[in-house]
């Protein structure tokens, strides 16, 4: 049995901006994982985006694959993904749906006549995570002192790459000797991630990567928060001051459903060494790059193709 972490809660609504973001910072140093409370996503909203992801994944297969992945938006069967590509398995068992930024119609919905209110539920959520997730950027631009409004400057949340993923790990696996994950070890590749589960446990972090034997400490879900994980990209922009952790959802026994919002930086954006992180003595630990180069490579290792 591995143990429960007990995460910082972070409150979005506090008046006092610098302890919550001195929070923040201690968290990210910590962790890389906290609670997010009071960010105005209704629990009526987070209720009917859950129902309405239990309505798509409960279509028949040949209907959900009438929507597959094109353009990194839609379908996602099981075992189509492996985000550990040290594993010799199949697969993840996971099944999802990516929406990305909903400006630029490269969406994929399922048809009005089955899965009415469907996209309007989505798009609601999506507007409103996003909402909450810039919020929390301005903070986390605070608790690396720099001004809150940095990353705008930057050109970073300029059209964002914000992608909301519906997630179903099935509850009933093929019992064979493979070891098989709902999602295998993994750290996000953007900037924050807001997740928030149907409160069936599974979800794991490791905080020291490089640890061998690896300890992974149990992640319970929070009824009305959002878990928040820092992304590869945030990483990178503070010199691993804030940590991308190592995480994994465990085949749960159970059907079990969850929600990820990412969001990415514009795609031209440039994530570098941010100058509140580094030194003569600490200097920068990676090159310069394009958001959009970045992604491209990470998901091409990690889709196999």
């Amino acid at each position: 049995m591995s143990e429960a972490l007990q995460l910082p809660i972070v409150d979005l609504s506090s008046p006092d901006c610098i302890s919550t973001a001195n929070a923040i910072r201690q968290a990210c140093m910590d962790h890389g994982f906290f609670y997010l409370v009071n960010h105005e996503v209704e629990e009526e909203l987070l209720k009917e985006v859950f129902e309405q992801s239990s309505k798509f994944f409960s279509l028949p297969v040949e209907e959900k694959m009438k929507l597959a992945k094109k353009n990194h938006r839609g379908y996602t069967a099981p075992y189509a993904e492996k985000l550990d590509t040290s594993l010799n398995t199949k697969g993840d068992s996971k099944e999802s749906f990516y929406i990305g930024p909903l400006a630029d119609n490269l969406n994929q919905w399922p048809l009005e006549e089955d899965l009415p209110s469907w996209r309007s539920t989505m798009e609601t959520y999506h507007k409103k995570v996003l909402c909450a997730g810039t919020r929390l950027i301005s903070l986390i631009a605070l608790a690396l002192k720099l001004d809150e409004d940095f990353f705008e400057k930057v050109g970073a949340l300029n059209e964002p790459l914000a992608f909301s993923r519906m997630l179903h790990y099935p509850g009933d696996l093929d019992s064979s000797s493979e070891e098989i994950y709902g999602a295998s070890a993994h750290s996000d590749y953007g900037m924050i991630t807001l997740l928030v589960t149907d409160g069936v446990p599974g979800l794991q972090v490791c905080r020291e990567k490089s640890k061998k034997p690896q300890v992974w400490e149990d992640v319970p879900s929070m009824n009305g928060a959002f878990i928040v994980n820092i992304g590869d990209m945030m990483e990178r922009w503070t010199n691993c001051l804030f940590r991308s952790t190592l995480h994994r959802v465990l085949p749960p026994g159970q059907e079990r459903y969850s929600v990820a919002f990412f969001i990415n930086p514009n795609k031209d954006c440039i994530v570098e060494c941010l100058e509140s992180c580094c030194s003569e003595s600490c200097p920068p630990r990676f090159l310069p790059i394009r958001c959009l180069d970045y992604l491209e490579e990470r998901l091409r290792l990690t889709y196999g193709s």
